[in-house]
């Protein structure tokens, strides 16, 4: 259950399943609420995001049942688009003593096309991931992410920008396992813009 709870977190905030190597801008500060099956792993949980650099960022998961905390951090070595690359590690819970997953993807991100690929260590063994999305517009996009392992999944969901700042995420897991059983995911997110200054403009018409 453990493994299977870790595997499940692999993102701050990415694509459904996945992270991405695209950092949280500095001073934006992320809350979420996540709910998908308990064949995926916690049930209910909170998630805060900070951006703290143009290269860095951490996040923090509070899970209810089990009772949990769950960190993550990101750190951009290359942060120009279209060109990304980060590093970091994600599921650390010293509450379930389970160790921090190290990972490192690139990414290729144009206005519509955004590619991913890289690779993350999950307990004894190294696991591939890998995401695409398409980015109709800036309220619509459509998304499709996959991490190796019979305890991962693929996914294809879409993300839905209601504002600005309040986006919903749902998506539908494909268990890797035989079976390739189907588990529903959903996950809404409010962004606060603490110290950016470009953003706080933007939301107010400046």
């Amino acid at each position: 259950m453990i493994a299977l709870l870790s595997s499940a977190h692999a993102t701050t905030k990415g694509l459904s399943q996945i992270l991405t190597p695209d950092l949280q801008g500095p001073g934006d500060l992320s809350l979420s609420f996540q709910a998908q099956s308990e064949r995926i792993a916690n049930p209910y949980e909170l998630q805060v995001e900070m951006g703290l650099t143009n290269w860095a960022e951490f996040a923090v998961f509070r899970g209810f049942k089990p009772d949990d905390w769950i960190f993550g951090t990101e750190f951009g070595l290359l942060t120009k688009e279209p060109y990304l690359l980060s590093v970091g590690f994600v599921n650390w819970s010293p509450h379930l003593d389970v160790d921090p997953q190290p990972y490192i993807e690139a990414g290729y991100c144009t206005e519509h096309q955004k590619f991913f690929a890289g690779a993350i260590h999950a307990g004894y063994k190294n696991e591939a991931i890998l995401g695409y999305a398409y980015d109709f517009n800036k309220t619509w996009r459509v998304q499709v992410d996959f991490q190796s392992g019979a305890e991962n999944s693929s996914t294809i969901g879409f993300t839905c920008n209601i504002t600005r700042d309040f986006q919903m995420n749902p998506a539908l897991y494909i268990n890797n396992a035989p079976g390739h059983d189907l588990f529903g995911y959903v996950v809404f997110t409010y962004t606060f813009h603490l110290w950016n200054k470009q953003k706080i403009e933007e939301r107010s018409g400046k």
